[in-house]
């Protein structure tokens, strides 16, 4: 059997597959790390309070930053992918289509960002993200804060990790204005 050439087409094709696959499992995982976090903070919030130590409290602020910072690099990876096909692999495979006579290849990839109610979608997503991500494990910190029961070094802890929640805010309004 006479071995087939690829054609520069194909491998663009398949080039387009293979990221369109990576862009789908990272839109499940990022999808997923929003239900995790909830999970965590239900969990530690309950525990806390069943064995009324607010110091456990404690424990939310690196988790949360620790998914905030997943969920934020998969979904800029998310963005970029699109962004990939829209402006590199979608033009270099339309030039190879009838000698470039302006087909446009992915139209989705551009369509969709048309939406007159994206900007409101998208900022809805940002209070979202920061609500769960940056918010609860503030509050935390308060409680743990207001209750006073923890000694210097706790205390000292809460305000590194309240700083790391306010660094993870700063990079999710900064993404969302990129975006």
């Amino acid at each position: 059997m006479p071995e087939q050439d690829l054609t520069v087409g194909q491998l663009l094709l398949a080039e387009y597959q293979s990221v369109k696959d990576e862009q789908k499992a990272r839109i499940g995982f990022r999808d997923n790390l929003l239900y995790v976090t909830l999970a965590v903070v239900a969990a530690v919030i309950a525990a806390a309070a069943q064995a009324k130590q607010p110091s456990m409290l404690l424990a939310l602020p690196p988790v949360c930053v620790v998914l905030g910072w997943t969920y934020l690099v998969n979904d800029e990876k998310i963005s970029a992918i699109g962004l990939y096909v829209r402006d590199d692999l979608g033009p270099r495979l339309a030039a190879r289509t009838a000698h470039g006579s302006g087909f446009t290849t992915f139209g989705w990839e551009a369509y969709h960002r048309s939406d007159t109610r994206r900007r409101s979608r998208k900022t809805i997503q940002t209070v979202i993200d920061l609500t769960a991500f940056c918010a609860v494990p503030l509050a935390a910190l308060v409680v743990f804060w207001v209750n006073g029961d923890g000694g210097g070094l706790m205390v000292a802890l809460s305000v590194v990790e309240a700083l790391a929640v306010a660094g993870l805010a700063s990079q999710i309004v900064w993404y969302a204005k990129a975006a």
